[in-house]
């Protein structure tokens, strides 16, 4: 029952993840935002809400680890497994923007969050001035971020062109509702299926929430980025990781550690080890973007063996008293 629980969530996951980013795609697409903006806002966030909808799920059934695990062991993977495996399939072209802007903003706000963490816990009113400044991000980044006629022709596969009817718009809307829907159904189904199986093989949920959790709930920036690689659109596949990681930490962290009753607690194993290991991941993403502006083959096996070697040190440390539950 079990497994059957935690299969389904996670497929309803995916869909309503692949519904939900289809519809609000084509929505962005006819306020004529480039596809690298598409890609960190629209496609991120859309990719994005399984963590959203795991995460606060968990943090009002009291599972405040798998939250915060949740996040962090995502951004890890976002990171280190999808940019390595897109950039495998093809070398992924960097735009100068995201290096400038958003990759230091990413950056900037791993470190806050872990200097948030110190007293292990992320108190209401950082959490909410984690969320605040989310706006202020999005908001900036479609003022500055209208395409223009060059990133249209990049983008080609979105259509930009204004010219849509209102049924098509309502259509784009009920897609978005739907997979909001189904995200919110899986992520019930999905957490309890996994705090079950942590419990049944005594494994911590903390370590849950950074692997198979975790992992769960990023399958749908692996589809995204894997498809936009193949079809050539190398500036929603950087954009979507990117855009994600900011919106874990500002969106998801921010707003579950608001709506936590004395705010989100954060275990010492994270403070000690997963924490820096997502500092370490996004300020590599720094040289790594910057040689050339793009990611290719070479970088991008390297970032699998580093996510290899982190998954194998975590699982080492299972062994370890601090992995397993009291």
């Amino acid at each position: 029952m079990t497994a059957i629980l935690f299969l389904t969530g996670l497929l309803l996951l995916i869909a309503g993840a692949e519904v939900l980013v289809r519809g609000a795609s084509r929505l962005a697409a006819i306020a004529g935002l480039s596809p690298l903006v598409i890609g960190l806002t629209i496609v991120a966030f859309g990719t994005s809400s399984p963590e959203f909808s795991v995460s606060l799920k968990s943090v009002f059934s009291n599972q405040a680890e798998v939250a915060a695990g949740n996040v962090i062991g995502s951004n890890i993977f976002n990171i280190l497994f999808i940019l390595g495996l897109s950039s495998l399939i093809t070398p992924l072209n960097v735009k100068e923007k995201l290096v400038r802007f958003d990759v230091p903003v990413m950056i900037v706000l791993s470190v806050v969050v872990w200097i948030f963490s110190v007293n292990l816990i992320i108190g209401q009113m950082e959490g909410l001035l984690m969320f605040s400044t989310l706006l202020i991000y999005i908001t900036l980044l479609i003022y500055f971020g209208r395409s223009t006629k060059e990133d249209r022709s990049e983008g080609a596969s979105i259509n930009t062109d204004s010219d849509f009817s209102i049924l098509q718009v309502g259509k784009h809307l009920v897609f978005v509702a739907i997979g909001l829907v189904m995200l919110i159904y899986g992520s019930g189904w999905f957490v309890d299926g996994a705090i079950e199986a942590a419990r049944f093989f005594g494994v911590s949920e903390l370590v849950i929430g950074l692997t198979i959790v975790a992992a769960g709930t990023s399958l749908p920036e692996v589809f995204t980025s894997v498809i936009a690689a193949f079809r050539g659109e190398r500036d929603i596949a950087v954009g979507n990781v990117v855009g994600s990681n900011i919106f874990n930490l500002l969106g998801v962290l921010g707003f579950t550690a608001f709506m936590s009753p004395g705010g989100l607690g954060m275990s010492s194993s994270l403070l000690s080890f997963d924490l820096p290991v997502m500092v370490f991941v996004s300020l590599l993403c720094l040289p790594i973007f910057l040689t050339g502006k793009i990611i290719n083959r070479r970088e991008g096996a390297f970032l699998l063996f580093l996510y290899v070697a982190y998954m194998t040190t975590l699982w080492g440390l299972l062994k370890t008293t601090r992995f397993h539950l009291c």
